[in-house]
């Protein structure tokens, strides 16, 4: 029998050793993207690195947020490009967000969207470009690559490197997430990104879901050319997107079905949704004093993200005159030129503690641009939405939130003053936006372990297993008419098309020598009277 003290510190011992997670080091080359993609990488990253392994990062010297960590090796590379230049080509990108939609898409394929992609594409010129580190990343045995995908550059580096890979992100546009997963995505109920269709749709939205679907071929091999060239050039042979995502391991995805509509998945994919959500801190006593300033009608969280600085002079006088008109406290994370008309009601700061702000009591609505960053905030922390979609996977993320009454979704170009305050005081005042956003955010938080123990649990299977090559489909090594049964479709239907021809030949053949010959002896039979 077991003193009484050892069985006291028996399950304190057991629980220390679950702690630790009996993670064996390893090495882990991460390849990331810039901006806030960084952000959430980034808590995953620093856990593989207080569980004990030893993470090198590659990224280029020029860049907005990477490099900025001091708790794992970074090995920069040179650009061709400047920090202003850098800023500038964003910019372009950015500044489509405050024209009509089809000449954003006109402009993004063609003209700043391609520019960019080529920018982004030319880092692994760079890299490789560097042979110092190409050798170093050579003479040291990494156990896998950890990669954002929209840096193609990370996929090109695990292939060449033959290690396995871990993909992290929120999505991907084009058709590479189906293709890498072979993963299938019926478009009768699974809506194609950019379409802002929910999962039930008319006959007309999944004609133009169906439409969606071929652009996408058309358009992502023109966008993404100049990262298959130069991945063609550094292998040595030629490849696609699809042969560069089909090698992937595991995908990482920041989203779950509380956000997203259900469809089929493949036991390789695994949803982290809310990873950035954290647990509320006490905040400053400057926003303590604009929180507890607000009295008993509360506050609204206005951010429309990290890379929005300003907004055109006549949109941002209309957004503030529809704050002025609410009785709440309004903190405006804004760092562009202040609106004349701003109301007294309304607090312009450069930065705030969004996540804090909305896990406070009396936070009453968060005015968002529904990046997925701070819909999972607003999920998490309980707070009705007013989205105002900009870019990317933005609409689509609002028109989820809207479909399950969390919020309201406006056309940020078509809004006008009074648009934005009958939407902010439906969410604040009619009770079933509350309780909708409530319901979402019990659901997100039921689950047997957190987003953030799940991803870092899955990059270090990767790790130890030196992939994941069970959770790979034998559909990769399918053509596609062997995907989709064509061979064995046209083989059945010849068999019946056989069958069908011989019974047919022989019911002829029967009928011939039936009537046939009763036809001949009654013509005999009527010569011979004559």
């Amino acid at each position: 029998m077991a003193p009484a003290g050892l069985s006291a510190s028996l399950p304190l011992c057991v629980c220390l050793l679950l702690a630790s997670g009996f993670a064996q080091a390893g090495r882990l080359l991460v390849v990331p993207m810039d901006g806030s993609h960084w952000f959430t990488m980034q808590s995953v990253v620093e856990k593989l690195i207080h569980r004990g392994h030893e993470v090198v990062a590659v990224v280029p010297e020029v860049s907005w947020q990477l490099g900025k960590s001091l708790n794992l090796t970074m090995k920069t590379y040179s650009t061709s490009y400047t920090l202003e230049e850098f800023d500038h080509k964003f910019k372009c990108i950015s500044d489509t967000q405050w024209i009509t939609p089809e000449k954003r898409i006109l402009s993004i394929v063609t003209g700043s969207g391609k520019e960019f992609f080529d920018l982004i594409a030319s880092h692994c010129r760079s890299l490789f470009n560097d042979k110092k580190l190409v050798e170093y990343l050579q003479q040291n045995s990494f156990d896998a690559v950890f990669l954002d995908p929209l840096e193609v550059c990370g996929l090109t580096v695990a292939k060449y490197l033959s290690l396995p890979s871990v993909v992290f992100s929120r999505y991907f546009f084009c058709h590479h997430l189906e293709v890498g997963t072979q993963c299938p995505s019926p478009l009768s109920y699974v809506p194609r990104l950019f379409s802002k269709f929910a999962d039930t749709m008319t006959f007309t939205e999944r004609v133009s879901n169906f439409v969606f679907y071929m652009e996408e071929w058309a358009i992502c091999h023109y966008l993404f050319k100049a990262a298959t060239d130069i991945a063609s050039e550094v292998l040595q042979t030629p490849v696609t997107m699809d042969d560069l995502f089909s090698q992937v391991s595991i995908w990482l995805l920041r989203t779950d079905f509380v956000l997203d509509f259900p469809r089929p998945v493949m036991p390789n994919m695994v949803f982290i949704g809310g990873i950035n959500c954290q647990q509320r801190k006490p905040i400053s006593k400057e926003f303590e004093a604009y929180v507890n300033a607000s009295g008993e009608h509360g506050i609204v969280v206005f951010s429309l993200g990290s890379m929005v600085s300003e907004i055109p002079e006549k949109k941002a006088m209309e957004i503030a005159e529809a704050l002025g008109r609410i009785p709440q406290t309004v903190l405006w994370r804004y760092t562009g030129p202040r609106p004349s008309n701003l109301a007294k009601n309304t607090i312009l700061v450069k930065w705030l503690p969004q996540n804090d702000l909305l896990g406070h009591p009396k936070a009453r609505a968060f005015i968002t641009h529904s990046g997925s960053h701070g819909i999972y905030e607003g999920i998490c922390n309980g707070v009705p939405m007013v989205m105002m979609p900009l870019f990317g996977d933005q609409m689509d993320n609002a028109k989820r939130m809207e479909t399950r009454g969390a919020g309201v979704s406006l056309n940020v170009l078509e809004m006008t003053a009074d648009d934005l305050e009958n939407a902010l005081k439906a969410v604040i005042n009619d009770k079933s936006y509350k309780e909708n956003i409530m319901r979402l955010s019990r659901l997100h938080k039921d689950r047997p372990i957190e987003p953030l123990d799940l991803a870092v649990f899955w990059v270090e299977y990767v790790m130890r297993n030196k992939g994941a090559p069970h959770l790979r489909p034998a559909a990769h090594d399918l053509t596609w008419y062997q995907y989709h049964s064509l061979d064995v479709i046209g083989f059945l239907l010849a068999i019946v098309l056989t069958v069908v021809f011989t019974v047919f030949k022989c019911c002829a053949y029967g009928c011939r020598k039936c009537f046939g010959k009763k036809g001949r002896v009654k013509k005999s039979h009527k010569s011979k009277t004559h």
